[in-house]
């Protein structure tokens, strides 16, 4: 079994969900980046979704377009991220590592270099924020030469040949949007119906998380009673990273409280 396979198999027979916290790699900077990764690592996560950094973030919300900002200004480049994601490997080789960035990225280096890079970092999964199924299905096949699960995003009116599409070409998971828009943390949660994931489910998906606006314990107790596998959340993590960018001990103490009270949120009663 691939890393994913192997996390939910393990979670399902303890009865947990999956929280799977993001950040964007090189925030606020490479050396304080790698500490935080690796305190979401030590609070419970059980996977991660990263940002690569990109200066048009079209897919994120405010919270999320300033952490692109701030690695950017910090000089973060590919190879930062690269050289970050090799030592997070070596730290937890058995967490699944997925990537959330925009096809431009990828066209830079060539997209069989890019992936091979990706692969050889310890890479799982890859989501391009701004490209379709049907437009992303080379991008997805070469991905799969290395190794690398194609992820695509499932939005909250998806037709069924939508859903049918996104399921047959996910590997992984299916990432699962609570609401149309931009990335954002909130109050409330739009969890989608029931529905939508059992048509995912129907249709031979990989396992739905739910992501955008995942924000608070309840938040992932409402998405695991919808059915999905777990979730995703960004822009609440982020924002702790914001809040505390001139105190890094208290940034890394903060991040620790809440991915692990969200990760609390995925035992099931």
């Amino acid at each position: 079994m691939n890393r994913y396979q192997e996390c939910f198999s393990k979670l399902s027979q303890k009865n947990e969900g999956a929280f799977v916290p993001f950040v964007t790699i090189g925030d606020p900077n490479p050396e304080q980046s790698l500490a935080i990764i690796k305190t979401l690592i030590d609070a419970g996560a059980d996977a991660l979704e990263l940002g690569l950094p990109f200066s048009d973030p079209v897919a994120d919300g405010p919270v999320i377009q300033r952490a692109n900002i701030r690695a950017l200004a910090a000089g973060v480049k590919l190879q930062h991220c690269l050289d970050i994601l090799t030592e997070v490997r070596a730290y937890a080789p058995d967490i699944p590592i997925g990537l959330l960035l925009y096809a431009n990225l990828a066209f830079a280096q060539g997209l069989d270099k890019f992936y091979g890079r990706l692969s050889a970092a310890g890479v799982d999964s890859v989501l391009l924020a701004d490209v379709p199924v049907k437009e992303g299905l080379r991008f997805g096949e070469v991905a799969k030469r290395h190794g690398i699960a194609p992820i695509f995003i499932a939005p909250p009116d998806a037709s069924e040949a939508t859903l049918q599409a996104v399921a047959k070409a996910s590997e992984g998971y299916v990432y699962l949007l609570s609401r149309a828009g931009v990335t954002g943390a909130g109050d409330s949660l739009a969890t989608p119906a029931e529905g939508l994931i059992e048509s995912l489910k129907q249709a031979g998906s990989a396992p739905p998380l739910l992501g955008f606006g995942v924000a608070q314990p309840h938040h992932v107790e409402a998405a695991l009673a919808a059915g999905a596998t777990g979730a995703i959340s960004g822009s609440a993590v982020v924002q702790r990273i914001e809040d505390n960018l001139d105190q890094p001990d208290k940034m890394l103490s903060a991040l620790h409280e809440f991915v692990s009270s969200m990760k609390a949120a995925t035992r099931k009663p």
